[in-house]
Parts: structure tokens; sequence; C-alpha cells
């Protein structure tokens, strides 16, 4: 794909490292460590010990889709508006180093990428050029990464909300959207709109809403479990 027409239509110009080929950065940059190290560290912890992640991670890997951590994930330094991406070009998530400083994010983080990772791996998502098959990976990827539990919008202040959830998610995956395509608000909207209801009630993998930690381990051992009647008859 041409490389100026990735750096004008597709967001790429929020992750610089994108387009550095594969020696990245330079060397201060990773000689000093700081963010890079950090970034790392609350990547492993939330793959170890997260079950939205760790869910996801199974789910990928049972549709022949394993995650390898140093070939499809990447903490890296990006523009300051996002904390991370998906490359569906390279199949390869970015963390934002300089933009994820907490556990808890980096979780929600990782947990948002995995499942456009698992929409990609699933179904063939046109990322580039289909605008309704990325809206609904981002109304997916906002409804189940607990993006939008209620602990996390109140602290945004944002709390007795009609139809809460579906509120957030629907504006969370709005500005997703904006953030990486050259389209006004109005087609964005029209866009969630049309795939909104159909994309909002696809649980997969987790069959539910995770609106919390525990609802997500009730998941995790729900997906474990899955076969576990079948194998008993």
């Amino acid at each position: 794909m041409d490389q100026s027409k990735q750096e004008k239509d597709y967001g790429y110009d929020l992750f610089p490292e994108r387009n550095k080929g594969p020696n990245k950065g330079s060397f201060l940059s990773h000689s000093l460590l700081t963010f890079h190290n950090k970034c790392e560290l609350m990547l492993k912890f939330a793959m170890e010990t997260s079950p939205y992640a760790k869910l996801l991670l199974r789910a990928m890997e049972s549709s022949g889709c394993k995650v390898i951590k140093d070939r499809h994930l990447s903490c890296e330094e990006c523009d300051g508006t996002v904390s991370g991406g998906f490359d569906a070009a390279s199949s390869q998530i970015v963390l934002c180093q300089n933009n994820i400083h907490q556990q808890s994010h980096m979780n929600r983080v990782v947990t948002h990428e995995l499942i456009h990772a698992f929409d990609h791996c699933r179904a063939h998502v046109d990322w580039f050029n289909n605008f309704r098959h990325l809206a609904c990976s981002e109304i997916r990827a906002a409804n189940l990464s607990g993006d939008c539990t209620f602990t996390n919008e109140c602290n945004r202040l944002n709390f007795g909300l009609k139809q809460h959830q579906q509120e957030c998610v629907r504006g969370r995956a709005l500005r997703s959207i904006l953030a990486v395509r050259k389209i006004s608000r109005e087609e964005a909207e029209k866009i969630v709109d049309e795939v909104f209801d159909t994309c909002f009630n696809d649980h997969a993998p987790f069959g539910r809403i995770p609106h919390s930690k525990k609802d997500a381990n009730f998941a995790y051992r729900d997906y474990e479990n899955r076969d576990r009647y079948n194998s008993n008859l």
C-alpha cells in the first residue's frame, strides 16, 4: 500500500513509529527505556492476569490466530491523543508507551485492541475501504473492553444517562472512526447508526457484556469450560 496514502487516510500519522521501518525509534529513546520498559512490564502483566485479555488470547488461539507477544504487540511512542491502535496491515497491536501510565489503563487498551485483532482473525474485515466494518469493530471494542464501565464513566463525569452503555459505546466508536478516517461527523454518525444494533449485540467471544472484572472472570471461566458438557456425554 502506498505509504503517503496510509499516512493521509488511515490514521498512521497518530503512530509515527509505524513509518520508520524495522529499526524503529532512535538509539536514545530505546536506551533510556523509561516509558518503554514500563510499557513492556504492564503489557506482560495484562496478558497474564487480565481476564479480558486472557479470554481474547485463548479465543484467538482457538481460531488459529495465536498471539505472539514480540511479534503482534509493540510498545511505541504515539501522538498524544491516542493510547493504542490495531495495524491491520501488519496484524500488530500498538501500545502507546508515552500515554499509558497505569495498569488499569493498559488492561483496557490491550483488551480494546485485542477485540480488533479477534475480529481481524475471525472475519474478512475490510479495515481500509469498508467504513461499516470499521464501525462495527469499534462498537464491539468499546462495548466489551470495559471502556464504558460505570466506574470509568464516573471518572469522566459522565453518569445518569438513559441507556448509558449504549450512548457511551456510540460516542467512543464515533470518536475512534473520526480519529483515523477523513470523513465528516455526519457521515460517521450515519454509519455507526446503521450497524449499531447488530454490532452492539455481538458479544463474542465473551458471551455477555463484561461490566466488571468479575463479569470478565465469569466469561473466561465459561469459555474455558465451553466443551466440558459435550466431552462428558
